[in-house]
């Protein structure tokens, strides 16, 4: 199945797609595969006005913040880099975007997320990002339980494996949304948005 509609207020949600987490090695697409595709989808949802937030994660030097319980988790006892958690420059920096920043796997637990999209007559979400069977994955199943319509851009994420994405995509995803490819996006948008 491939995505189908797009409802009139439908937001683009962008997972962690910052320096510290594009850089590292991801299957099946490389950071700078997913940044580009994302940025596309961002730019065609900024032509029509419609919402495009920019999630990224980030926690306090000391990880103080940081999710409990035992994991091994970043954020934890060690340090990460300076600017690991700013979004990649294709991105941030754009009038009217939402930046939201998390503290947790998912967008909506302890952020503002839900209220940002619900403030703004938000019925859809179409998610990109890294890592498919984490950020993405969590997100997409919180926004499923918020009562959103969800679809995945299949080829705007990726995961440290290719096991773990196709997972996702393959056994996951359909129980949330439906999926559909860039350019499968970008095309029901050019009919349905104009």
């Amino acid at each position: 199945m491939t995505v189908t509609a797009l409802d009139p207020r439908t937001a683009l949600v962008v997972i962690d797609l910052q320096a510290g987490i594009v850089g590292a090695p991801t299957q099946p697409y490389t950071g700078a595969e997913v940044v580009t595709r994302t940025a596309e989808l961002a730019d065609a949802f900024r032509a029509r006005d419609l919402p495009v937030v920019l999630v990224r994660v980030s926690f306090a030097a000391d990880g103080s913040d940081a999710v409990p319980g035992r994991t091994q988790a970043a954020g934890r006892g060690g340090s990460l880099p300076e600017g690991w958690d700013v979004v990649v420059p294709e991105l941030a920096g754009r009038p009217g975007d939402i930046t939201v920043t998390k503290r947790n796997l998912g967008a909506f637990h302890g952020t503002g997320l839900d209220v940002q999209l619900r403030r703004r007559g938000v019925t859809q979400i179409v998610l990109t990002g890294i890592a498919t069977s984490i950020g993405v994955e969590s997100t997409a199943r919180a926004a499923h339980e918020h009562g959103y319509h969800v679809t995945l851009a299949t080829d705007a994420m990726s995961d440290l494996s290719s096991e773990a994405h196709d997972h996702s995509i393959e056994r996951i995803f359909p129980r949330l949304g439906e999926p559909g490819t860039t350019a499968e996006i970008l095309e029901l948008l050019a009919k349905t948005h104009g």
